[in-house]
């Protein structure tokens, strides 16, 4: 049995080289193809062994494989191959098993792409797929991912996905969670991105000199501006680095916070970091001390306070004390209460 690893992407190089009748491949012909294969596809080189082909040729003529017509023929001391029939190919015959197995669980994932604008041809493409290989609708019921189907503002994503890529000025209706009336940004929209189950548009409104966010749930129309585009310089992946969530300050720099987790707590801080550059600096029988470089704001401070008495704030000062302000007005509330 061949070695699962990158099959696909070999058994397809090496379809293409059988099928080709104008060119001679001896196998260390077919090493080299696969391997460029591979490194093209993952971006990584990987050493492909002249034992792994001849198990790919020999699974590839099996009936568990393709029923290939593979023939080889001598020229000296070489052999090279080739399909005997011209208009065979791997693309033309049914999913093994196993193959049909590897696309059920594909779609599975894919399907909670649902909706993306690049994604489009999910829904029928898992239809059609479904209907010819009766694959059913019960994989559907062994797996859920934490998606809100009836968050507002999806229907958006499309339309701001094209205008970013189209370089589209917008004019946006926007209704904020502070206001009771509508306002109308001019928005040149760089970048979509995903944050607890809500979708944010960031961009540049000429009226301001940082980066706008709008949460897409607020949102109340879109039209296209009859201005021309602002482009930008912001690599967006390094842009969000220093923070959590959505929220970025641009007035200040990364600062060092020190956090003391509960033992209790810790196994699932040190599984799921809450953030890249968390880093243990203290550790005892009963708590552990991490650091973060990071900008403080609003999500982090949420993120804090969500696990309530398990997370301590040792420094900076001013995060300390307005995490515990926040507790004092909590618990004023609570006496209030009663």
């Amino acid at each position: 049995m061949p070695n699962t690893k990158h099959a696909i992407i070999r058994y397809q190089a090496l379809d293409k080289c059988f099928r080709n009748k104008s060119k001679r491949y001896f196998i260390n012909d077919l090493v080299n193809v696969c391997q460029s294969a591979i490194e093209n596809f993952t971006g990584n080189a990987e050493g492909v062994q002249k034992r792994q082909l001849y198990d790919d040729i020999a699974f590839m003529m099996s009936e568990n494989g393709y029923n290939a017509p593979i023939e080889k023929d001598k020229m000296g001391r070489k052999v090279y191959y080739y399909y005997s029939d011209v208009n065979f190919s791997i693309n033309n015959q049914p999913l093994t098993e196993s193959e049909a197995l590897e696309l059920k669980e594909t779609l599975i994932t894919l399907n909670r792409f649902k909706g993306l604008p690049q994604f489009e041809w999910i829904e029928s493409m898992t239809t059609r797929l479904e209907a010819s290989f009766q694959f059913g609708t019960e994989a559907n019921q062994i797996i859920e991912f934490d998606q809100n189907e009836f968050l507002k503002g999806k229907e958006y994503i499309k339309e701001l996905y094209h205008a970013i890529t189209n370089k589209t000025p917008l004019n946006i209706t926007y209704k904020s969670f502070a206001s009771n009336s509508n306002m109308v940004f001019e928005l040149h929209p760089y970048y979509l991105k995903q944050y607890n189950n809500r979708w944010f548009v960031f961009g540049k409104n000429p009226n301001f000199d940082n980066i706008t966010n709008l949460a897409l749930d607020r949102i109340q129309d879109i039209q296209q501006a009859n201005t021309p585009f602002i482009t930008t310089n912001i690599d967006f992946k390094e842009y969000f680095e220093d923070i959590i969530g959505v929220t970025f300050n641009n007035q200040l720099s990364p600062s060092k916070i020190v956090l003391r987790i509960d033992e209790s707590l810790w196994p699932y801080i040190e599984t799921k970091p809450l953030h890249g550059s968390q880093k243990v600096v203290n550790k005892t029988n009963a708590f552990t001390d991490i650091m973060l470089e990071l900008i403080p704001n609003y999500e982090l401070e949420a993120l804090i306070l969500q696990h309530g008495e398990k997370i301590q704030v040792l420094q900076p000062i001013e995060l300390k004390d307005k995490i515990y302000s926040r507790v004092e007005q909590l618990i004023k509330k609570y006496n209030c209460a009663e």
